[in-house]
């Protein structure tokens, strides 16, 4: 099953403007997480919306090479996500883990280096390492808020929702990554995008959500 490029266009336009639909959410409802670890969530989000916008006027009028600026936002997008866990979670054993994931996908991605030119190339090995150990991450949040307290009131949480998105959009991104990478030439490619396309809209729904209905105080 082939999609057309148009629809594939169309809905890519609708990403990107749920993108910055949540980008705006983000900055209106800044008072509510202003004082916790999150308080650059908003700053990622607007960086992510306008990195979408140079992508496609890149590859629209200057050159279709345009991963270098996809390659530095995922390095930037991994770190900042580790941090925040590594900040969020009290496990002193499993914020050990965390450092040990960020240092896996910071070693990958300068092995990496020397395979794939991140010029022209988007990053694989790196990505899916990333998104991978990013999934455990999240398992270990999940994990210690079900055991505690916060569990009571769990969807007042800014965090819980932004771990919902990215979980959703990991799980069916990985896949998408392996086969868009490795197996370009199958036919009816063109559904992993549409479904890639999905997860992202998906993803920042459950940020919008998560803005809308977190509690004033963010204990993270």
């Amino acid at each position: 099953m082939d999609l057309s490029k148009e629809f594939l266009i169309s809905l890519l336009n609708i990403g990107t403007f749920i993108q910055f639909v949540s980008a705006i959410f983000s900055s209106f409802y800044f008072y509510k997480y202003k004082n916790s670890i999150l308080k650059f969530f908003s700053f990622l989000l607007w960086y992510t919306f306008l990195n979408e916008l140079l992508g496609i006027f890149i590859a629209d009028f200057i050159s279709r090479f345009n991963a270098l600026i996809y390659n530095i936002y995922h390095i930037i997008n991994f770190l900042f996500l580790f941090i925040i866990y590594k900040k969020t979670i009290k496990n002193i054993k499993l914020k050990q883990y965390i450092k040990y994931f960020l240092l896996i996908y910071l070693i990958a991605f300068f092995i990496n280096g020397f395979y794939e030119n991140y010029l022209i190339e988007f990053q694989t090995i790196p990505h899916i390492i990333g998104a991978s150990l990013m999934l455990i991450t999240i398992g270990f949040y999940f994990v210690e808020l079900l055991n505690s307290e916060k569990v009571l009131n769990i969807n007042r949480y800014l965090l819980f929702w932004i771990s919902v998105g990215l979980l959703i959009f990991f799980v069916g991104n990985i896949p998408f990554r392996v086969v868009r990478n490795y197996y370009a030439d199958l036919p009816g490619i063109s559904i992993l995008f549409l479904i890639n396309i999905v997860l992202t809209i998906i993803m920042n729904i459950c940020f919008i959500i998560g803005f809308i209905c977190s509690s004033k105080k963010q204990l993270y």
